[in-house]
């Protein structure tokens, strides 16, 4: 029999294979052993009451199956949908609201170890709710823009959330045509609740309408707040060069991990593990240092913004305790397996859960609070360096890194475009028109024990940028790219088609450009509708020649980002069985009503080939409804190529004379 593959990722891989071994089980083990339900997978399963749980199967279901309730097919699996989204829009949702609170209180004076780190950004932010911020105090400003996002969550009369008027104008003028702007988050999710209640909303197109006004109040609200808010308390990312894969754990210092999703915690421990007096604790336990990696979309954070390592992302939680090198691993929210604590048990690593709202057996807790963060910081710790004398079982070793280029923020996109003062999507658009640049594809999502683990990003990656497709990337796509070697500009000379590779030369970037976490999948949405107010391309996100894929996705965060940008006006393809798929007529909705109306369609595809070809038959169709230059390798048109370094330097040492902040 063909030899199972767990992981693409060869250093994975060889842990997985150590784990059969010595006989640990991981999600790779569990994967293989539970089988999905054929019935729940094809959303042909309803159990939204005590009458159920009902099956609608049989020959001829999409007709006649009935629930106990007489709910038909389409519904259910309409409804099964929307449930889904409103629970990825609740998880990065409530992430944001966190974050908002966070920002009050600073701008009160009521968390000292946090600070307005990016002013700039603050006022941008200002400037996009209408609120006055010259001359006044920053902690002022601070206050009303908190205030004002805190109006998203809980707006109960009319309105609409307040960054959907960065939107295009075309884009949010389809929005309004088919009433999907959201009025606040919370509501939306709350409705979507009802109406998926037994005995509401009936009519799959209206449930999924509703699902797709759900979808934006996460894209153009949580994740947007969530990323901005995020920006002006750390800083806004630029490109910084750090290292991923199991290597960056050291054997002779103590080595915590932050790994979840929020980066409150994250940041003041960034901020505490270079003291004196934590160093010195540490070197009294034999250690030489304190080593701070991170995992899935919290490594993501505090990899742009500090260049601290990453031992990748959802499928890798376990395998880093089996290095045996770990000796304290925080975790938080979302994507967390509970699976960790029991395989902390057979090495020392200690498993810390941290937030109010995420506790698991066999983790100690220590709770984050943000009016003490950094002794909050400070006693986590301690405790990773206390347990270093601890380690006893010898797990398998990893000693492999990869170079990493992340933080490219939508401001730094713009300035690497013409500099500080002249910074515009001139010259990306141009890349696109002159057919240098084929298209943009947006690489996310997550990563999946059910498939050889980081293996469809790896394939897609390769072949996209082999076709002059330009990625952004996001969450565990990143981590995906970043362990695998893809996030450097050398990867551009040895895999990129030439167009592309022209382009990634002149301003010396990866041809991957690392966004940040999953909730940063908002800078992608900013970028576009800066593309679309530059002009020369669609004057709405709807009509670019742009892609959204995530072929391994697992998470209902995944649904409801993927509904955001099908509604913003972006094809989306998923990878995997589509979990509506017992329902033809829900999924003609998703695939052809929702792009008659919006642009944008969702789309299930198992065949990573066929990804990769209905990817660039959008991006190539969306180009021949531009009257772009037809694609040719190779064969380019008159439009500029965007600047190099130093041509942006001239542009800046020209401008800083006459034009003041």
């Amino acid at each position: 029999m063909e030899k199972r593959v767990h992981s693409a990722t060869p250093e994975a891989e060889r842990i997985v294979e150590w784990s059969e071994e010595h006989k640990i089980e991981t999600c790779f083990d569990r994967a293989e052993k539970l089988k999905p339900c054929p019935i729940g997978k094809e959303g042909a399963c309803c159990k939204v009451c005590h009458m159920g749980p009902c099956r609608l199967v049989g020959k001829n279901a999409e007709e006649e199956a009935r629930g106990v309730c007489g709910a038909t097919l389409p519904t259910v699996a309409a409804r099964n949908m929307l449930r889904m989204i409103a629970a990825g829009t609740s998880a990065h949702s409530d992430h944001a609201r966190g974050m908002v609170e966070t920002l009050l209180a600073v701008a009160n004076g009521e968390a000292k170890d946090f600070k307005i780190t990016d002013v700039r950004k603050l006022y941008r932010v200002a400037g996009y709710l209408s609120i006055e911020f010259e001359g006044r105090p920053v902690n002022d400003v601070a206050r009303d823009v908190a205030l004002r996002f805190l109006e998203d969550f809980g707006r109960q009369r009319g309105g609409e959330i307040n960054y959907a008027t960065r939107a295009p104008k075309k884009t949010l003028e389809r929005w309004r045509k088919w009433g999907i702007v959201p009025r606040s988050i919370d509501r939306e999710v709350v409705e979507a609740m009802h109406r998926t209640n037994i005995g509401v909303d009936h009519e799959p197109d209206h449930i999924l309408l509703h699902g797709l006004k759900t979808a934006l109040a996460d894209g153009w609200g949580g994740c947007m707040i969530s990323t901005d808010i995020t920006d002006i308390l750390f800083g806004t990312p630029q490109p910084v060069k750090a290292e991923a894969s199991f290597g960056i754990f050291k054997e002779d210092e103590v080595n915590l991990v932050v790994h979840g999703h929020e980066p409150l915690l994250a940041e003041m421990i960034v901020d505490v593990v270079s003291e004196p007096e934590l160093i010195a604790y540490a070197k009294t336990k034999g250690a030489k240092g304190i080593n701070l990696g991170g995992m899935c979309c919290t490594a993501n954070e505090i990899l742009m913004r500090h260049s601290i390592p990453t031992a990748g992302g959802f499928t890798n939680q376990e395998l880093g305790i089996m290095t045996g090198l770990i000796d304290a691993m925080t975790v938080d929210v979302q994507c967390i397996m509970p699976a960790i604590t029991e395989i902390s048990k057979k090495f020392h690593t200690k498993i810390i859960t941290t937030n109010y709202r995420a506790k698991i057996q066999g983790a100690e807790h220590i709770e984050f609070e943000e009016h003490h963060a950094k002794d909050v910081a400070r006693k986590i710790v301690r405790v990773a360096i206390d347990n270093f004398q601890n380690r006893t079982t010898k797990g398998s070793h990893i000693t492999d890194k990869f170079p990493v280029i992340a933080g490219f923020s939508h401001e730094y996109i713009e300035y690497m475009q013409g500099g500080r003062w002249r910074g515009s999507f001139r010259p990306l658009n141009d890349a696109i028109m002159a057919g240098r640049i084929r298209g943009v594809v947006g690489l996310a999502g997550c990563d999946n024990p059910r498939v050889p683990a980081t293996g469809l990003h790896k394939f897609l990656a390769t072949e996209l940028i082999k076709n002059d497709v330009l990625i952004v990337s996001t969450g565990c796509g990143s981590a995906a790219c970043g362990t695998a070697g893809y996030l450097t500009p050398e990867m551009a000379l040895e895999n990129a088609g030439p167009g592309l590779r022209e382009v990634c030369e002149a301003i010396g970037i990866p041809p991957i450009l690392h966004l940040g976490a999953c909730v940063d999948n908002s800078r992608i949405l900013t970028i576009a509708s800066a593309m679309a107010a530059e002009g020369g391309l669609s004057d709405e996100i709807g009509g670019m020649p742009a892609v959204g894929i995530a072929p391994e996705w697992m998470s209902e965060k995944a649904i409801a980002i993927g509904c955001y940008f099908a509604a913003s006006g972006v094809p989306v393809i998923f990878g995997g069985e589509s979990p509506v798929e017992a329902s033809t007529e829900v999924t003609k909705i998703m695939t052809e009503v929702w792009f008659e109306r919006f642009r944008g369609a969702l789309h299930f595809e198992p065949d990573p080939e066929k990804i990769l070809e209905l990817a660039l038959d959008y991006i190539d169709k969306a180009r021949a409804a531009l009257k772009l230059k037809k694609y040719e390798p190779g064969k380019f048109g008159t439009e500029k190529v965007l600047m190099d370094m130093a041509a942006r330097r001239e542009i800046e040492k020209a401008a800083k004379p006459h034009i003041g902040l």
